[in-house]
């Protein structure tokens, strides 16, 4: 992070002249007079409707500084934007000034020190731009941009402490103590100090030297400002690319208003400046400079309003309503949602869900109710999670995608570091917070150290992220929703093991998911040959598709993000009352039934049914009314809310072995000696009575009810069949 001091003062030979050609002057000052006479005008008489003045108000509202919109202002006068674009630097100087004599004329005037009535003194204005062309991206920036307005977006990583910023530095002459104030130049230009005198001495008096000006800091002029490194948003980094990032520097109001991890839209003035402390490659080379930009107007986007183009037409509101209104909007959804995967409807409703999320509530008395919803994928490996987790980071407005092996606790939520030429420590967000706002998808969750999954707890309940390490306390937002995907422990679902042994994941990290998928891989015939036609076609048809017809693809997955985007800026439902009943009484029944499970079997679920698995179904019910833009979740939502819940997270509880009886590991490690045992009874295609299979194993010591269960299984495995009224045992090859 080089340059993030400002640059030194610079020496020149004559006194210093903004202005090199003598003839111009006088023409530059016409032009220049006019310009602040026009300004004056805008900032006075540009009004919006009838007799409304919105620059006039917002300037006596909030005298300090004063939001121009670019679009405005070139409806007022063409000529003046173009300006603006092409000279910044000097144009903005005078558009402040502008903006504090009119604000002078607004005022009333005050009693001055004769007792007539006089003009305040005019104050500091300053001025931020907005505009609503598009940005440019970063890498496109060069040096046919220099000192040109550019509009750029990212995500801010980095944000320096405020430091004082001399505007007027005042000088004071050794010899002949004569004081001389000099201006700096703005953003991290240094002062420019003249290096003679301008002293004519009295005979006998000793000539003032070479280099005779000291400076006196405290009667120098200050604003404050502020360095920050933006770094391209992750969308726009081409494929094998490291994201880049740019040094910004705001001053005056715009200091301390921007965290880390917070996207930016920003208008700014590309500049360069002389790194002071550049690598030693760097120091002879004069001409070198380090480019920033002096930011003259910031659009936060981390509020959903502003994300990305979502400003929509009156055409596509009107699409999304006509489609919302239709009577099958939730089957459509789920159609348009990873439809090269095969069959696991439910999951893919599940992520419908995800995608669209609940409503975030605030509560009287501050506490937040979250409303993103958190998916878990466990299941055998080629049951397409990963293909999920790749069309969710492709369809989400906002997404970070990330592997558990890959990522620390560090990486995940945020890294204190320390900057190379302060010394000083400041804060990068880690995938949690740059996808503040959308969704996280981790791939190999299983995988992760434990002590890296605990930092998430915090983040996917309280939405928030504590950090206190070097001296920084803070808490950051991170807002997101989580969609994670696993492996069994023994990598494949076993059927012999219990939920508990199958799902190797804490406790306090399953009550935090909302839905909860067990995906396996069943072998059955019929299914097995549709998957298996439905996998060659889309083989066969990919390459076609790529030459000739691309766009109706991304066309429609751009249209499933826009209607994602309209539905969560436009609607927040709430439960309506029938549905609020309902809720309740079978969250009731739920926990009764858990209870007396877990009387009969003597432990616990696997998955623990809590409020905070009531909170996941008002969660769902909201989303569920979301997709159909409504502001009620009615009881159609609610019965959905819970039958996902019940094909998902119910189903994972009670999933492996029969739950009836308690399976201890000898009686594991005794159903497989008998399934060994009955293997080599019975040859593949050959099959036996059921009594004699048991009289035989009962004569090598095996308990029958053993070898009964061990048949269960291999029945449920598809291994064995049962023939004549469950009499005789055929096994299948």
């Amino acid at each position: 992070m080089s340059g993030w001091d400002e640059g030194g003062v610079y020496y020149s030979d004559q006194a210093h002249s903004w202005d090199d050609g003598r003839g111009g002057e006088t023409d530059a000052a016409i032009s220049n007079h006019t310009i602040l006479q026009k300004f004056k005008e805008f900032i006075r008489n540009f009004e919006t409707g009838n007799n409304v003045f919105p620059y006039r108000e917002s300037l006596l509202h909030n005298p300090k500084y004063l939001l121009v919109d670019m679009e405005d202002l070139d409806s007022f006068d063409p000529d003046l934007p173009s300006k603006l674009r092409s000279a910044p630097a000097d144009i903005l100087p005078l558009f402040e000034t502008a903006a504090a004599q009119v604000l002078v004329s607004l005022k009333t005037k005050v009693a001055g020190d004769t007792g007539d009535m006089e003009d305040a003194a005019p104050g500091d204005v300053q001025i931020l731009l907005t505009s609503k062309e598009d940005s440019v991206s970063m890498r496109s920036l060069g040096a046919q941009y220099i000192s040109k307005l550019v509009k750029i977006a990212g995500i801010t990583i980095a944000a320096s402490r405020t430091k004082a910023k001399a505007t007027y530095v005042t000088l004071i002459c050794k010899n002949c103590k004569k004081g001389k104030q000099v201006p700096c130049r703005p953003g991290l230009g240094g002062a420019v100090v003249p290096r003679s005198c301008d002293h004519v001495p009295q005979p006998g008096e000793e000539p003032c030297p070479i280099d005779p000006w000291l400076i006196v800091p405290d009667k120098s002029k200050y604003v404050d400002q502020q360095t920050l490194k933006l770094q391209e948003n992750p969308e726009d980094v081409p494929t094998g690319e490291l994201p880049r990032n740019l040094l910004l520097s705001v001053d005056r109001h715009l200091v301390q208003t921007v965290v880390p991890g917070s996207r930016l839209t920003i208008v700014g003035i590309y500049s360069i400046f002389q790194a002071s402390n550049s690598s030693a490659s760097n120091k002879g080379a004069v001409a070198v400079r380090q480019p920033y930009i002096r930011v003259v107007g910031i659009e936060d986007g981390n509020e959903a309003k502003s994300r990305g183009p979502t400003a929509f037409t009156n055409e596509e509101i009107e699409e999304f309503k006509k489609f919302a209104a239709d009577h099958d909007v939730y089957k459509n959804i789920c159609s348009k949602i990873a439809p090269s995967i095969f069959g696991h409807d439910d999951v893919k409703k599940a992520m419908a869900c995800l995608l669209f999320g609940g409503s975030r509530k605030h509560l009287p008395d501050g506490v937040r109710l979250r409303g993103d919803i958190n998916v878990l994928l466990l299941g055998d490996p080629s049951t397409a999670k990963s293909q999920f987790l790749k069309f969710v980071e492709k369809t989400a407005p906002i997404a970070v995608y990330t592997s558990g092996k890959g990522s620390s606790a560090a990486g995940l939520t945020a890294s204190v570091i320390q900057d190379s030429s302060t010394r000083e420590f400041y804060l990068e967000g880690g995938a949690m917070v740059l996808a503040d706002g959308g969704v996280v998808c981790i791939d190999e969750f299983d995988k992760m150290r434990p002590e890296d999954r605990v930092a998430i707890h915090e983040a996917m309940e309280q939405q928030t992220i504590s950090i206190a390490k070097a001296g920084i306390t803070t808490v950051l937002n991170s807002r997101t929703s989580v969609l994670a995907a696993a492996n069994p422990p023994s990598g494949r679902y076993d059927d012999l093991k219990t939920a508990q042994d199958n799902i190797d994941l804490q406790t306090t990290i399953l009550s935090r998911f909302d839905l909860i998928f067990i995906v396996k891989d069943i072998r059955m015939y019929e299914q097995d040959k549709i998957i298996a036609s439905h996998i060659i076609k889309v083989h066969s048809s990919a390459s076609a598709t790529r030459g000739e017809n691309r766009t109706p693809v991304s066309k429609e997955e751009n249209w499933l993000k826009r209607y994602l985007q309209y539905c969560r800026t436009e609607c927040h439902p709430r439960l309506s009352e029938a549905a609020a009943t309902r809720l309740q009484n079978n969250y009731v029944n739920i926990r009764q039934d858990m209870r007396r499970q877990a009387n009969e079997t003597g432990e616990a679920a696997a998955i623990p049914i809590t409020v905070r698995q009531l909170e996941a179904i008002v969660r769902l019910s909201e989303s569920l009314a979301k997709m159909k833009l409504s502001n009620h979740a009615t009881e159609d939502n609610v019965q959905e809310a819970i039958r996902l819940f019940t094909v998902s997270t119910m189903d994972a509880a009670k999933s492996g072995i029969n739950q009836q009886i308690n399976l201890s590991p000898e009686m594991a490690r005794e159903i497989q000696q008998a399934e060994v045992q009955i293997k080599r009874r019975i040859g593949i295609g050959n099959h036996i009575s059921e009594r004699r299979l048991i009289d035989d194993l009962g004569r090598m010591g095996m308990n029958e009810s053993i070898v009964r269960r061990a048949l269960l299984i291999m029945h449920q495995r598809d291994e064995v069949e049962y023939k004549r009224e469950r009499r005789v045992v055929f096994r299948k090859a």
